[in-house]
């Protein structure tokens, strides 16, 4: 059977996740993440307010999560609702499922429902081209643009890096850095080649926006969530090519170990 068809997915507060499903997690996370502990796992796990849990539809075995927290704040008059994707694996078998993106449209209506006035945006720190697809890929409105567009949201992007991230946020070049406390991608999972970049040019912006990704620096990105734009997302979801989904494999690793969830 092919994995893109034997999956499901839900999100689960953080609350109802018990010990024996973080450790199935880790299981996972453990196999493409160097520099790791279950202990430190739990430590952020905890910062987060759920995970999204992508399973086998056969087994019921957990096959991939992301992990995320939904944060507030307030800018220029606006009050923001984010919600920030952490630590996100699935394993290889099942890379090019889109289980995780339509089980995220599910969480972003409901947020869009629970707070309809608030600037609803997804907010995701990429060290790797993958999680930079997964919303240069699916979402009209975001920043870094390859296109240029959509400058305005560079002082939303800086205002929560200030923020939540102050510490580790470099504003020259956009990016942040988390030295010595990240925990680095095997070497073998997500090379970028000559190649990539000649065919793919996200890959090739997101080099050229992170150049010092293989040192662990993140970029971070924000992707609106609007009425207009969820009204719209499932229409890409059924009409995107299944072939992209290995562009998209989806083994990505975001740090809010340092983040203040409010």
């Amino acid at each position: 059977m092919n994995g893109k068809e034997t999956t499901y997915g839900q999100y689960i507060e953080k609350e109802k996740i018990d010990i024996d499903r973080l450790k199935a997690m880790y299981s996972i996370y453990e196999q493409y993440y160097e520099n790791t502990k279950f202990s430190i796992f739990v430590e952020d796990f905890k910062k987060k307010s759920g995970a999204i849990l992508i399973f086998h539809s056969e087994t019921h075995e957990v096959v991939g999560f992301s992990t995320v927290a939904v944060q507030h704040f307030y800018l220029n008059g606006k009050d923001y609702t984010v919600l920030f994707s952490g630590d996100t694996v699935i394993l290889k078998a099942f890379w090019g499922t889109r289980t995780l993106q339509s089980t995220m449209f599910k969480l972003m209506v409901k947020l869009r429902i629970r707070y309809p006035f608030n600037e609803l945006y997804w907010l995701l720190i990429s060290k790797g081209y993958k999680t930079y697809l997964l919303l240069a890929n699916n979402y009209y409105v975001y920043y870094p643009n390859i296109q240029d567009e959509n400058q305005h949201l560079a002082t939303v992007v800086e205002h929560y890096c200030e923020n939540f991230f102050s510490e580790y946020y470099d504003r020259e070049v956009g990016l942040l850095n988390f030295g010595d406390d990240y925990q680095p991608l095997k070497g073998e999972v997500a090379p970028i080649t000559e190649e990539m970049r000649e065919k793919n040019p996200k890959i090739h912006f997101f080099e050229q926006k992170n150049p010092t990704w293989t040192t662990g620096t993140e970029l971070p990105c924000l992707g609106r969530l609007g009425w207009k734009d969820l009204a719209r997302f499932p229409v890409k979801l059924m009409t995107k090519p299944v072939s992209k989904g290995k562009y998209e494999a989806l083994v990505v690793k975001q740090e809010n170990r340092h983040g203040v969830m409010q």
